[in-house]
């Protein structure tokens, strides 16, 4: 008896310790990861010597970091930030889907060219209250929604790249796509991380981009908690449409034919 007991005992206690690997493994991506020289040309390496490569020209960008005493939440790695910023170097019309900071639209129009115009949803912190609450959603993905929803003025305000920004204090469920139909080169997906929201905003940014568009989403991660409905909802449609998780990164990538 005592032994049982204390098999029980460690058998717990491993468990509670390595609780998150154990999630990994019994969640593991659904979805095909592809290679980031894959997503596009641009991202291809260029041979310097017999034994370096490093990123071609265009590859380049502007970029910075934000002090951690900032405490802003839910920002991209400085990987995922590097990414978004080549594409919007290719890019005319971007569509981001939840600004809270403002920090990737920021990168978004410091590497755009002068005539890109970049379009931000978000919601009115005066209006948070009034959030939808979905039964099946993921509590602490709108809990999120609530402490990241605080910004009235972003990191780009009083910025010269404000000029190329349009932001819209909406809520994406009440969002409509009229006048943006099959005309978005890139649309990143960041905002809300609950099923209702996600599945919306994915819906909508179907009917926007256009051909040859890419559409990226953020904060793919099985095992994370507050990505549940994120993961959930994107391995389902995957089933139909052809997304891809870059390596090394949180991001799913889809390209329009």
């Amino acid at each position: 008896m005592i032994l049982a007991i204390s098999i029980l005992l460690n058998f717990i206690i491993i468990i509670f310790f390595y609780k998150k690997k154990i999630r990994k493994f019994f969640l593991k991506s659904k979805i095909s990861e592809i290679s980031l020289s894959d997503v596009d040309e641009i991202f291809q390496l260029e041979k310097k010597s017999k034994n370096l490569k490093g990123p071609k020209t265009e590859a380049i960008i502007k970029s910075f970091c934000i002090n951690s005493d900032n405490k802003i939440v839910g920002m991209t790695s400085d990987y995922e930030a590097w990414i978004i910023s080549a594409l919007s170097k290719k890019s005319k019309n971007i569509f981001e889907f939840g600004t809270c900071s403002g920090k990737t639209t920021f990168l978004m129009a410091l590497n755009s060219s002068n005539e890109t115009k970049i379009t931000t949803l978000t919601l009115d912190p005066t209006l948070i209250s009034e959030l939808n609450q979905f039964q099946n959603d993921n509590k602490i993905s709108q809990r999120n929604i609530f402490n990241e929803t605080i910004y009235d003025k972003f990191l780009f305000s009083n910025q010269p790249e404000e000029n190329k920004i349009k932001v819209l204090f909406q809520n994406s469920l009440f969002f409509e796509t009229t006048n943006f139909i099959k005309k978005m080169d890139l649309i990143f997906i960041d905002g809300g991380h609950t099923y209702s929201v996600v599945k919306n905003d994915t819906e909508k940014a179907f009917e926007m981009i256009k051909n040859n568009g890419v559409i990226l989403w953020h904060d793919y991660t099985p095992g994370k908690t507050s990505s549940y409905d994120v993961v959930r909802y994107l391995n389902k449609i995957a089933k139909k449409i052809k997304i891809f998780k870059i390596k090394n990164t949180s991001l799913c990538f889809y390209r329009k034919k």
